[in-house]
């Protein structure tokens, strides 16, 4: 019997490894092959057009190539119409197939829809068309809020709402005034010996004042204690960009490449330090203080608090703090950056504006209600908004077969709502899209779009972003108080170079002449 056991077994191990292999392979060619072809087919006989699939890598290669070769030099004028350089390979794929195309994301298939009214429908809804899941080891840069689906969405959602209520920004506006305040008085240092001084604004100064704003008003801390936090969140971003338009090899991200340690050795260092500043916020708890009424006072009180309905893991409020130092640091910052180049171009409207502040609030410190009457600012960050969104496209994975308006979709295909493409489009906004008119919402954002679903830059829906009250308000004031204290045009040494580098930004930063005004 002992003899016949290791003969049995043998043919049964050979069995069910040629059974594991023949399973493998043919998993691999539906993923590489026989689910792209399908695709192909069906999307084809609707009319969509784009490149064959070119097996694995689809258009990624074409991507970066183009994408490369646009940054290699700055545009040769100060257009707006920046799309050929932010976003070449999909200027190139519309120019050449149409609106109604169709893009390769390795093997997966990316539909174009541009009609208002289908990106309503997709916006609406969330459960069929969820985010796309990306390459894992891009889950350790930044999850939480943006990254969740279902009933875990749904639920840090209900929790993390109160934290950005109107209200709640209200108390908030000291330490935005804060932080504001002190890179204003720098600007002055560096202006008062000669009453005009060039500034590269984006480098530093704008970045530093997103980042500690959020410190003081979401953590409250300062920006020297969060200022870590930054630089090691800022670096594990440039380190993880280039992965984005790879094409992902399950089980890739446990090969121990040199990105894929560094991105976890950062990681590790950014989780013990916000473990620290929310160590140190329990222990004030513990000890009687009152809870603050900030993002991570919110996310503390509601695991404190027994009677609270909802509560998160420690795990999961340290993921809410992080994408809230990257999100919220990148968006205001580069909104701010692009308002001060346009308004250095188009000194009319930064007059216009400036007169509107003065009369509102003289050399005053501006209160919330001020802020929120100032119709001129809104419409020039409106305006700015429209014309450089910090993120150029919203993309979606349709999660079963759906029809969307005469578009059948099958499950598993990604729908690209390209963001800068409709915000910019002549058919929708007019002949002047690419022009700086802020006036164009004097009336209102309602009667510029039409009722339309053609401005989404903070998304739309359910799942609009959760912070941009937070970035408007932080962006409104920090303009008011520059306004208030200078003026200021386009260093001739400025280079227009808008990149799409994780959010829109100057390539080649955005170097201003200020001029300390005279009261």
């Amino acid at each position: 019997m002992e003899a016949i056991l290791p003969a049995l077994i043998s043919p049964i191990a050979i069995s069910l490894a040629c059974i594991l292999v023949v399973t493998l392979s043919w998993s691999v060619l539906k993923w590489v092959w026989f689910n792209p072809k399908r695709f192909e087919k069906i999307l084809r006989e609707q009319g969509f057009q784009g490149n064959p699939y070119r097996i694995l890598y689809g258009d990624s290669k074409d991507k970066a190539r183009m994408t490369m070769e646009a940054r290699s030099k700055p545009m040769s004028d100060l257009s707006n119409d920046h799309l050929p350089r932010t976003q070449p390979f999909y200027h190139h794929t519309v120019k050449n197939h149409g609106k109604r195309c169709i893009m390769w994301n390795g093997p997966t298939p990316m539909v174009n829809i541009t009609e208002p009214e289908a990106i309503r429908e997709i916006f609406s809804k969330i459960n069929e068309f969820q985010k796309p899941q990306i390459n894992p080891i891009l889950n350790v840069v930044g999850t939480g809020l943006i990254q969740l689906e279902g009933d875990i969405w749904a639920k840090h959602r209900k929790l993390l709402n109160p934290a950005f209520h109107m209200e709640k920004l209200k108390f908030m506006l000291p330490a935005f005034s804060a932080s504001t305040s002190e890179m204003i008085n720098k600007w002055e240092e560096m202006v008062s010996e000669s009453g005009s001084c060039e500034i590269d604004v984006w480098s530093s100064h704008l970045h530093k004042l997103s980042a500690d704003v959020i410190s003081r008003a979401a953590f409250g801390s300062s920006y020297e204690e969060g200022r870590r936090i930054f630089e090691l969140i800022t670096e594990q971003l440039k380190v993880a960009v280039p992965i984005i338009n790879q094409v992902y090899i399950p089980g890739w991200r446990y090969v121990p490449t040199k990105v894929n340690r560094r991105i976890m050795q950062l990681d590790r260092e950014i989780k013990s330090l916000l473990k620290e500043i929310i160590k140190k916020r329990e222990n004030a708890i513990k000890a009687g203080a009152k809870p603050k009424d900030d993002l991570l006072g919110v996310l503390l009180e509601s695991n404190s608090n027994k009677n609270h309905k909802i509560s998160i893991s420690l795990e999961e409020v340290i993921d809410e703090c992080k994408i809230f130092f990257l999100a919220g640091q990148e968006t205001t910052s580069t909104l701010l950056a692009w308002t001060l180049i346009l308004l250095g171009k188009h000194q009319d409207w930064q007059q216009r504006a400036r007169e509107e502040v003065l009369n509102a609030f003289g050399d005053n410190t501006p209160d919330f209600h001020g802020l929120n009457q100032l119709k001129m600012v809104n419409m020039i960050l409106q305006e700015v908004l429209r014309l450089y969104p910090p993120i150029q496209e919203l993309t979606r994975t349709v999660c079963k077969d759906i029809k969307v308006g005469d578009i059948f979709l099958p499950a598993g295909v990604l729908v690209n709502l390209p963001l800068l493409h409709v915000q910019h489009d002549e058919s929708i906004w007019g002949s002047d899209a690419k022009e700086f008119k802020p006036d164009r919402f004097s009336q209102g954002m309602s009667k510029a779009t039409n009722g339309k679903i053609s401005f989404f830059s903070f998304g739309w829906g359910p799942r609009i972003c959760i912070g941009s009250n937070f970035a408007m308000t932080e962006a409104r004031l920090a303009l008011v108080m520059i306004l208030q204290r200078f003026s200021f045009e386009i260093s001739p040494s400025y280079a227009h170079a808008p990149a799409a580098i994780s959010t829109l930004q100057p390539q080649f930063g955005a170097p201003i002449i200020l001029k300390q005004l005279s009261h």
